[in-house]
């Protein structure tokens, strides 16, 4: 991170001086090993959440041939179910609140978002992604609260007045925008409520608002994504990453960043030709981004297991994250479209109280909550693990991704008011099923949501138990 401060200061120079490229093989030349190799990793690591935003995305809202395909641009879709481990577009999905989803095409003209009155205790929020993955703005109960109201969200390029009838106007720096809704459900038996506050949410072109004639934006041919594994490895990431920057305006602090990427073909109207490299400035990028995982990222993770790196790090607005970009890398690669600390907290676990690596194909483990230590929030919090690598939901035979403080009252508590939770792949037996939590046979990790958390996990003063390894 301090890398990229003194990279971008680098390219204000370079910008100065008039450097320029078209090409990745024409500025490739110009490069040693070295410096080939340090470019690739820095815009690697600056590339990897919109690379991997954009592969979500063209199978939510572009591939009609995808199984995860949602809807087309700019109709709102609803999940009426919570997630399993069927589904695997996104890593780390939750399982607590079902989905609705809307890709956002703000070029031609802004999006009236309706949202419907919502009974106060039920929480909901509409979480505002830019193609950046930035948090940009919410919608819901904690936001705006659950009476409802329709919102104008505009892209960068709308210069229009306020239309009667909105009650607030957010923007998004980009073209593109994904709206990400989570609508509490209290129990299987409460689909049908949700189903019902669901079909209350609204999207409409603002012509369709005020009556009048739609103007036409021009067709974008979208490009095929990676596969994650893909883009873990494959120089065709900056193929990738050239269409993503082009479809969207340059923030003025990433200009000469942006100076710095093009000496290597990469940044918006770029041309990055991996097949045009000579083979040491071709390995030298392929270097770079081994580096990027093997020992920025690596590094990261440990700092993350120390308890160092937090959610509140790495999930949030530019504003908060700034040009921490490998923090939102770490964000995107741990739970793409985690929500600001303001809406959500995960402390999650990764490995336990000695410091080990999470892994149930040996170990058990235990994780106990005194009466009064349960995590501290205004919604919900649950509990879910995650197989590793893919960090998906596990499959079990109870069918159960998760406990949550919904189930508070089918829990068997201590005998001191305290709650017990089972974190294996086998039953602990049936007087205690009701506290298992089902791992996978392998490595693992278990995040902790809190949903609108109080004051003091926001400050610190709340801490999570250690999770237990027993044999």
């Amino acid at each position: 991170m301090s890398t990229l401060r003194a990279l971008t200061a680098a390219g204000a120079l370079l910008a100065a001086l008039g450097s320029a490229a078209i090409s990745s093989s024409a500025c490739a030349d110009a490069l040693t090993v070295d410096e080939t190799r340090a470019i690739a990793k820095e815009a690697y690591i600056y590339g990897f959440p919109l690379v991997d935003h954009y592969r979500v995305q063209y199978s939510y809202f572009v591939d009609r041939n995808n199984p995860e395909f949602k809807a087309p641009w700019n109709q709102l879709h609803n999940t009426a179910r919570v997630y399993t481990p069927d589904d695997t577009a996104i890593q780390t999905p939750n399982s607590d609140t079902p989905y609705s989803q809307l890709g956002a095409d703000l070029r031609s003209e802004p999006l009236v978002l309706t949202l419907p009155k919502i009974a106060d205790g039920r929480y909901f929020t509409a979480q505002f992604v830019d193609q950046y993955t930035f948090n940009f703005a919410y919608l819901g109960s904690r936001s705006t609260g659950n009476g409802g109201g329709n919102f104008l969200l505009a892209g960068p390029d709308w210069k229009g007045e306020t239309p009667p009838g909105i009650t607030r106007v957010i923007r998004s720096e980009t073209r593109f925008a994904f709206v990400f809704y989570r609508t509490q459900l209290f129990n299987p038996g409460d689909i049908d409520n949700v189903r019902n506050i669901q079909a209350g949410y609204k999207v409409q072109p603002l012509s369709a608002f005020l009556g009048k004639p739609a103007p036409i934006a021009p067709k974008v041919d979208f490009i095929a994504p990676l596969t994650p594994q893909q883009e873990r490895s494959s120089l065709d990431f900056f193929r990738v990453l050239n269409f993503v920057l082009t479809q969207n305006p340059t923030h003025p602090s990433e200009q000469a960043l942006m100076q710095r990427f093009a000496r290597l073909g990469i940044g918006p109207g770029q041309t990055f030709d991996a097949d045009a490299l000579s083979p040491e400035i071709r390995q030298a990028v392929a270097d770079g981004i081994s580096e990027a995982w093997n020992k920025d990222f690596a590094a990261l993770e440990q700092l993350r297991n120390a308890g160092k790196v937090t959610s509140k790090d790495v999930f949030g607005s530019r504003e908060h994250l700034r040009d921490h970009y490998l923090y939102r890398m770490a964000g995107v690669v741990n739970g793409i479209y985690g929500n600001s600390q303001d809406e959500a907290l995960y402390p999650s676990y990764f490995v336990d109280a000695s410091g080990q690596a999470l892994n149930a194909a040996n170990n058990r483990y235990v994780l106990r909550f005194a009466a009064d230590q349960l995590p501290p929030v205004n919604a919900f919090w649950s509990l879910t693990p995650y197989n590793l690598p893919a960090r998906m939901l596990v499959n079990n035979p109870l069918q159960r991704y998760l406990v949550n403080s919904s189930m508070l009252a089918d829990f068997k508590r201590d005998a001191d008011g305290g709650l017990t939770f089972y974190v294996q792949p086998q039953s602990p037996g049936k007087d205690k099923e009701a506290n298992w939590l089902p791992a996978p046979q392998g490595p693992f990790f278990i995040a902790l949501r809190m949903y609108w958390p109080k004051p003091e996990a926001l400050d610190g003063q709340w801490k999570r138990p250690e999770l237990q390894r027993v044999n």
